[in-house]
């Protein structure tokens, strides 16, 4: 698992938004506590930012360098898709 969280040097900060209550966001809050202290280890000068707000739909953005962002859509999937879908963002 470590090495699938080895971020790619261009990636600038990793920034989760999610309902900290809602049932819909319940798989993003199970694979940052499971997946957030290897992100951290692994890449501890990469800001990853968690942010809570009730009603949020749970999405993730990936910030790199020059300005780039990518948005991903984390509402309706599972650990396993959750951690694909992260896994693509840093490699990138």
């Amino acid at each position: 698992m470590s090495g699938r969280y080895a971020f790619n040097k261009s990636l600038k900060e990793l920034r989760f938004l999610f309902c900290q209550t809602s049932s819909h966001s319940d798989a993003t809050r199970s694979f940052l506590n499971r997946a957030y202290p290897t992100m951290k280890k692994n890449n501890p000068y990469v800001p990853i930012l968690i942010r809570e707000a009730s009603g949020t739909q749970p999405t993730v953005f990936a910030r790199y360098e020059l300005g780039k962002e990518k948005q991903e859509i984390l509402s309706g999937l599972s650990d396993k898709e959750i951690e694909e879908k992260i896994t693509s963002l840093v490699k990138q």
